[in-house]
């Protein structure tokens, strides 16, 4: 069984010029090149041996002084490279693009020289590409270099936690050779089944204290059940560490098969926090959740010294390019857009503070807008969850001059307004029992999420309120985002306004009272009612409003507890309160008020005296109307001769005559007769 660390690969030391393949001699002659090993002189390789090289090959900035035969016996490139070329005497060859570079170029050489060479995780890869480039494969000589790492890959490499990870972070310097190998899959996979797999299930050395010996889980034996060897339990995100320090595109292959095995989402979206929280300093600037986000009582293990990520450190690993002071730009967003797409389409895998803090990064570093899109409609699924601290995030844009992304947050509250209101129309398959009291359950945790959301809100328009650059167009459309139910009390808008008004003292009064629009006076605290009747950035009309909201709300209250208890002493401090609150009010508000109560009243008068006048007209319309009746009752009981009009018009006239015929000495006479005439005219028309 070969050792889990190193495994000794040779191939004798007697090599021939044979083997066939790639156009290699085809002599039976079998020169031997017999050597103790290699020696470095300078940035050059030698052959320890008497025989002097014939063939110089440069690789990067190292040159290695070897012999064509031992090349040529195991390497069909280099067959190819020397017999195909024009030169008759070919003795130098330039192999820049051999992947894994010099090291893994000075391991195949031995091997080819039939110098023992140590295999390990850490040159595994290196070497194993290497071996395809330079084509060493089974054609030319058994147990060639292709056989013998990938048995070691297959073998040793894929049973280890460890030799996985250092493996798959070896592979970043060797695309896209490791990739077609499927070095990169295979590591990708044993490292998400031995993520899965049952930590209670596996026996393995868990270091809450330095180890002695570079050791891994032993995976192939199950059969010790004990959690670990000192009885401390394995967290469940033991493995959070470890995979963190792989390359982006690593580490979303790694989270791509993990789902695939069926993980929680909670742990993995927890995995990528941990992630993110590393390789993002301005994410980790802003507040991490941690490791263990949403990971029940294991979440902070990694900082405590413990898991397997200590083992690792301990190794030959040299390279810290991984660390996040190295990031550029561009790596940046390309780590920011690849967690946006791995994110688990679950509502609660990742906290929203954590939605919040990657929404604010991506902006700043200009992610592509679709997936900018994406993570907004993940906010808005859970923005009640969100802190107020976290929502503050500041606006890329110069052209609008403001501090913080106000239409961001907008667009935030529609896809929390559209979640809501998708929610509440999911259930189709129940019963009508069932859908009542889904709907009752619903119903309350719509509103209690809303009440949550609004509050956030009031928070965020206070904030946002001190900056001179933001619109009252702006404000007023965020104010009035969310429905009238939402809030059941709107002193947080007060506070928002107030604070708004204070920091826009230009304002005219017709903006101030559009703005205050957003806000019912109806809907505020008694101690928001006294602070905004001494406020004198308020409109007079608005204070004159909460006044008399406030005297409704004491009228009723008195009322209520009248009826509740015969004693006075219920509502008194109802009524001092309501003296005090006047009291409190400043003079010019109160000669104000008083102006208004007296403007009031005379129109009260007015209204009175217009009903006054309106009662007489009514009963003159009335009388007429009767009399027109009584006119109407008289034509129909005249005779054919004509109406009492025409008659009396007739006795008029005759009457006329006889005063033109009579004496003037009668005039006592005529008078009487004059008295009567009148009289009976006016008896004919009534």
């Amino acid at each position: 069984m070969w050792d889990s660390e190193t495994e000794s690969v040779g191939g004798g030391r007697d090599y021939c010029n044979g083997g066939g393949g790639g156009g290699g001699l085809s002599s039976t002659n079998k020169p031997r090149v017999e050597t103790d090993g290699f020696e470095q002189r300078g940035q050059s390789w030698y052959v320890a041996t008497d025989i002097p090289s014939d063939l110089s090959v440069q690789i990067q900035d190292v040159g290695f002084h070897l012999h064509k035969y031992p090349l040529l016996s195991r390497s069909g490139k280099m067959n190819r490279v020397i017999y195909e070329s024009r030169e008759i005497e070919l003795n130098k060859v330039a192999l820049d693009d051999l992947p894994g570079g010099p090291e893994a170029f000075e391991l195949a050489a031995k091997f080819c020289y039939g110098v023992a060479v140590d295999l390990s995780a850490t040159n595994i890869s290196g070497l194993r590409c290497a071996a395809e480039y330079l084509e060493m494969t089974e054609d030319l000589e058994e147990g060639n270099l292709i056989f013998k790492t990938e048995a070691f890959l297959s073998y040793v490499v894929l049973s280890s936690w460890r030799d996985s990870i250092v493996v798959l972070k070896s592979c970043e310097k060797l695309s896209p050779w490791a990739e077609n190998l499927q070095i990169v899959r295979r590591c990708s996979e044993s490292i998400a089944w031995k993520a899965c797999a049952n930590p209670k299930g596996i026996k393995w050395q868990y270091t809450g204290r330095p180890a002695r010996s570079v050791s891994s889980p032993k995976w192939n034996d199950m059969k010790d059940s004990s959690p670990s060897r000192n009885g401390t339990p394995v967290p469940s995100d033991w493995w959070f560490e470890d995979v963190s320090i792989l390359r982006i595109d690593h580490f979303v292959r790694v989270i791509t098969a993990i789902k695939v095995k069926g993980m929680r989402y909670e742990l993995i979206g927890a995995a990528i926090t941990h992630y993110a929280n590393k390789w993002l300093p301005n994410l980790a600037k802003d507040g991490g959740d941690g490791g263990g986000d949403g990971v029940g009582g294991g979440g902070d293990s990694w900082q405590k010294g413990g898991g397997l990520h200590m083992i690792i450190a301990a190794g030959n690993n040299k390279d810290e390019s991984f660390l996040p002071a190295a990031m550029q730009a561009k790596d940046q967003r390309m780590i920011v857009e690849s967690l946006i797409s791995i994110i688990p389409p679950q509502r609660d895998c990742v906290s929203c503070s954590f939605l919040l803090r990657l929404l604010k990064t991506a902006n700043m570093s200009k992610v592509a807008p679709a997936l900018v899109t994406e993570l907004e409609k993940r906010v808005g699924m859970q923005l009640e969850q969100a802190a107020l601290a976290d929502l503050l995030i500041p606006c890329y844009s110069k052209s609008e001059g403001l501090m913080y992304d106000v239409d961001l947050v907008q667009r935030l509250l529609e896809h929390f307004l559209v979640q809501e209101q998708t929610e509440g129309s999911s259930p189709s398959r129940q019963s009508f029992s069932e859908m009542k009291m889904y709907d009752g359950a619903q119903r309350g945790v719509n509103l209690s999420a809303k009440l949550r959301v609004a509050r956030l809100l009031d928070g965020y328009l206070t904030e946002v309120s001190r900056d001179r650059n933001l619109s009252l167009t702006k404000f007023q459309v965020l104010a009035e985002a969310l429905p009238e139910s939402s809030r059941s009390c709107h002193d947080g808008l007060y506070r928002a306004v107030d604070s708004y008004l204070k920091a826009h003292p230009t304002l005219t009064e017709h903006e101030r009272k559009r703005l205050c629009r957003v806000m019912d006076c109806q809907k505020l605290s008694i101690d928001a009612c006294m602070h905004a009747a001494q406020n004198e950035r308020l409109p007079l009309r608005i204070v004159v409003q909460v006044l008399f909201s406030e005297q409704v709300k004491i009228s009723n209250a008195i009322a209520n507890t009248s009826l509740k208890d015969d004693g006075e002493s219920h509502y008194q401090p109802l009524v001092s309160n309501r003296k005090t609150l006047l009291e409190g009010t400043p003079q010019s508000f109160q000669e104000g008020w008083a102006s208004a109560k007296k403007d009031i009243n005379t129109l009260k008068f007015e209204l009175e005296s217009v009903k006054a006048k309106y009662s007489e007209l009514q009963n003159d319309m009335d009388t007429l109307q009767r009399q027109f009746d009584k006119i109407t009752k008289v034509k129909q009981t005249t005779t054919s001769s004509g109406s009492a009009w025409s008659s009396g018009w007739k006795k008029l006239s005759k009457l006329t005559k006889v005063t033109e015929t009579n004496d003037v000495g009668s005039h006592v006479a005529n008078a009487d007769v004059i008295k009567k005439a009148p009289r009976r005219w006016r008896n004919s028309i009534s």
